[in-house]
């Protein structure tokens, strides 16, 4: 696979790679790109981990799996290349933090920006065949990425998790809230965004990582 991430995680993930289980799901996906468009590109499969270092990590917001339709998923939970159409989810998101912190809705979807201030925008999946949701769960994926959150729990302290919906707080059920800051709430589809907005997510974790002496993720 010619995805990448940054060193630390490389370092930090590097007995994960090596289980068999990690194998399996590596055949699986090399048989599947053989045959089918596989989203994200396979350079930006780990991009969630390329962007965000695990040496400067302060929030974790769960997503469940990519975006299958064409252009859209850059690796990032949520997350939309520039030039996309913004998905409803996300901009209920920006709604979100435009009531919460006063900042404008911004014009492109792209949440790089946040990756590269410390925000592991992680997905629970971190592949999906083009056009068919959710067609790569139970392949792996899951017990990796629970394998990422537990790692994120016991070896930093005072990380934000951002768990939205019941599939993201299950994901975080693993997290010791004795050394880090959950905050739960609806997701934000327009199926539950009622109960999302005025969560104030966006200003909690700034107040909590400004108390914890790191700087504020510029929203």
């Amino acid at each position: 696979m010619q995805a990448q991430l940054a060193p630390s995680w490389q370092e930090k993930l590097a007995a994960e790679f090596e289980k068999p289980s990690f194998k399996k799901l590596l055949t699986f996906l090399d048989e599947e790109l053989k045959t089918q468009t596989i989203y994200p590109p396979e350079p930006l499969i780990f991009n969630a981990f390329d962007k965000c270092p695990f040496e400067e990590l302060k929030v974790v917001i769960i997503g469940q799996d990519p975006y299958h339709g064409e252009g859209q998923a850059n690796g990032l939970c949520f997350s939309v290349n520039d030039g996309v159409k913004i998905p409803p989810s996300l901009k209920n998101i920006f709604k979100e933090i435009q009531t919460d912190l006063g900042k404008d809705i911004p014009k492109t979807g792209n949440l790089e920006r946040w990756a590269k201030q410390g925000v592991l925008l992680l997905n629970a999946i971190l592949t999906v065949r083009a056009s068919k949701a959710a067609s790569h769960h139970k392949k792996g994926w899951e017990a990796f990425t629970d394998a990422v959150i537990r790692l994120i729990s016991e070896e930093t302290d005072k990380v934000v998790f951002l768990l939205w919906g019941n599939y993201a707080q299950q994901k975080g059920q693993i997290v010791d809230d004795n050394k880090h800051l959950i905050l739960k709430s609806a997701h934000p589809s327009p199926l539950s965004a009622k109960q999302f907005f005025g969560n104030k997510h966006f200003s909690q974790a700034n107040q909590y990582l400004q108390q914890c002496g790191k700087a504020p993720i510029d929203w």
